[in-house]
């Protein structure tokens, strides 16, 4: 593998437009779409009420993720990079160097803390409650390809966008193949589905929502979707749940948890989620606004 190290204007950049920056302000850490940076795939993350250690107040932070799926077991990719906040008016961009030793184990990058939430209301940064981020990409030893640009539009709460809830009825457990597949359901006028495998990882369950790919979705659009899966307790009413903000595209369909319960937890039969076979997964899918590249 060898090294690439962009010059001067060949720094590969990729900007992230929020249109609706408050919406985002109690959802934790949210995802940009995926993009491909010589021949790796990456998405940013966004938390806008961040804490530092022993410091009360809330900071705008940035990390970088590889995608699971660029890397192989036995690859290290080293990566140099500044995360990146623009001043909208004058150019006076705020910027923070960073970078990671990227690998099937460690697949995210350090907490990059990039500025008080309080400054940036009141900063050039966020005019109309719109603000720009970004990742500018300084050497990584990979195979150079064209940066992208994102715009999320972050809308208000509508009919499409409202939040939709699916169940699972799984009579027999023990029959499911693995990996297997929920029937198909409708959000947003996309079509969904759950993807479980009974054994993930020697002795975990994994979940994982998916957008049923369209021929008819623009290549470089996709949508922002927050969505929340659970396991259903049959008997006390305490459902095993696991929430996630993700940018679902034809490039990036799927995303869950490996690890979402240890089958130790999931067969105890005290804890209510498997019962004579049975079991009930329920999915709760919420798109929260568009996203187109340019």
């Amino acid at each position: 593998m060898g090294n690439s190290c962009a010059k001067g204007s060949e720094h590969k950049t990729f900007k992230w437009t929020i249109d609706g920056f408050s919406s985002l302000l109690d959802k934790g850490w949210t995802c940009s779409s995926v993009f491909e940076f010589m021949g790796v795939r990456w998405c940013l993350m966004l938390n806008p009420k961040d804490r530092k250690r022993n410091d009360e107040k809330e900071h705008v932070s940035l990390k970088l993720m590889l995608m699971r799926t660029s890397v192989k077991p036995d690859t290290v990719i080293e990566a140099y990079f500044k995360f990146l906040i623009y001043d909208q008016n004058f150019g006076k961009h705020r910027e923070h160097l960073g970078n990671h030793s990227f690998q099937a184990a460690s697949t995210t990058s350090g907490t990059s803390c990039m500025i008080p939430l309080e400054k940036l209301k009141t900063s050039r940064f966020l005019v109309n409650n719109s603000c720009t981020f970004g990742i500018e990409f300084i050497k990584v030893a990979t195979v150079k390809t064209s940066s992208p640009l994102e715009t999320l539009f972050v809308t208000k709460m509508n009919v499409f966008n409202e939040a939709k809830v699916y169940t699972w009825k799984i009579e027999d457990y023990f029959a499911l193949k693995n990996p297997s597949y929920s029937p198909k359901f409708e959000v947003g006028r996309y079509r969904w589905f759950i993807k479980m495998h009974p054994t993930s990882e020697g002795n975990h369950l994994s979940l994982f929502l998916n957008m049923k790919q369209r021929n008819d979705l623009p290549k470089d659009s996709g949508n922002l979707v927050e969505f929340t899966i659970s396991i259903k307790d049959l008997e006390n009413g305490k459902d095993k749940k696991s929430t996630g903000r993700f940018h679902f595209s034809n490039n990036a369909p799927s995303w869950g948890w490996r690890k979402f319960i240890s089958l130790e937890d999931f067969k105890d039969k005290s804890k209510g989620y498997l019962i004579k076979g049975k079991c009930c997964v329920e999915a709760k899918v919420t798109i929260v606004g568009p996203s187109k590249k340019q």
